[in-house]
């Protein structure tokens, strides 16, 4: 059982989630909440496995909600759910600890597999979403000091099988290694890049164009 909590101001949108989410075997509305302030004060108490968190909420907004959240849960599965579709939105909600990001146009069933993807350690994006990443390092857009993060060649195909999406046993399947060493080299890569979560680890690897 997937347990899913809700975050979204939008109450027809939040009873629509709530219900797919209940009404399909395998997941379950752990709590819905119209704000991030009411959904910190009971995270500790609700242990979601997957979050849909909204950006543009009444107060603190989704980002510095994801923000708060993997900082004191740092594994915490958070799946970004909104209209914002422009890549600096994008990057800030992955460097704040987001695992992915959809738009609320995604279809249902979409979005299920998304939620069990990420629940599977994965990072699903929209497709336009993907598109913006693409195009930060077509427009050259992220800057480029690789070399001081000192990451070995393994390391990086670690890291960029992470970014693709992949679990540590898809990792381990790709590159002929054990997940044990998986685990190993992932702890490296966080120590290296001063991140404490494979999502930061993405973002960053994005952003200062690692891999």
């Amino acid at each position: 059982m997937i347990n899913v909590v809700i975050v979204e101001d939008n109450h027809t949108i939040r009873e629509g989630l709530a219900a797919l989410i209940n009404g399909t075997p395998g997941y379950k509305c752990a709590g819905d909440y119209i704000n991030c302030e009411t959904f910190l004060g009971d995270l500790d108490k609700v242990n979601p496995d997957v979050v849909l968190m909204d950006i543009a909420l009444p107060g603190m907004n989704g980002i510095e909600g994801v923000k708060l959240a993997t900082e004191r849960i740092p594994d915490l599965n958070v799946l970004m759910l909104t209209i914002y579709e422009d890549s600096e939105k994008v990057f800030d909600a992955l460097c704040a600890g987001a695992c992915g990001y959809l738009v609320k146009k995604t279809p249902p069933s979409r979005l299920l597999e998304a939620i069990k993807e990420v629940y599977e350690g994965g990072s699903p994006m929209s497709s336009r979403i993907a598109r913006q990443v693409i195009n930060a390092f077509k427009e050259g857009n992220v800057p480029q000091d690789n070399d001081e993060y000192n990451l070995s060649s393994r390391e990086k195909e670690v890291l960029t099988s992470l970014a693709g999406g992949n679990n540590y046993r898809e990792i381990a399947d790709e590159l002929f290694i054990s997940i044990d060493t998986v685990r190993h080299h992932i702890r490296n890569i966080y120590k290296k890049l001063h991140v404490h979560s494979r999502s930061e680890a993405v973002a960053k690897a994005i952003r200062r164009r690692i891999i």
